[in-house]
């Protein structure tokens, strides 16, 4: 089994940044791709973004291309998502994600193991 704990959540003005952080326990060692996804109220949740264990591989929503960047830590377990431009729409609850096994997925089927979320809130 593997552990996610997400912090760095936050309410921020439009324009500013934060930098989510997971951090993964357990059987790390089996973790392959490391996502992002975030859930709105009244809406489904979505892909925002995915790295794999090398992090030679890294895909985004087209919404946030430009605006975040994934990165990882493998010696810490951790990885990041550093927020910038940050707009009134990304407002929503932020989850990590992780799976044992490649391709990198986009879908939230794909991934076996989750954190509990994290709030991030944007104002105009």
């Amino acid at each position: 089994q593997v552990q996610l704990v997400e912090s760095g959540g936050g309410s921020v003005q439009a324009g500013g940044s934060l930098r989510l952080s997971c951090a993964a326990s357990g059987r790390t060692f089996s973790i392959y791709g490391m996502g992002w996804f975030r859930q709105a109220p009244g809406k489904e949740r979505e892909f925002v973004a995915v790295i794999s264990r090398s992090g030679g591989t890294t895909y985004y929503a087209d919404s946030v291309k430009g605006r975040f960047t994934i990165s990882r830590d493998n010696a810490k377990n951790t990885w990041y998502l550093q927020m910038n431009s940050l707009k009134p729409e990304d407002t929503a609850v932020y989850y990590c994600a992780a799976d044992e096994a490649p391709p990198v997925g986009t879908t939230a089927r794909h991934y076996k193991y989750w954190g509990q979320g994290t709030q991030v809130s944007v104002s105009s």
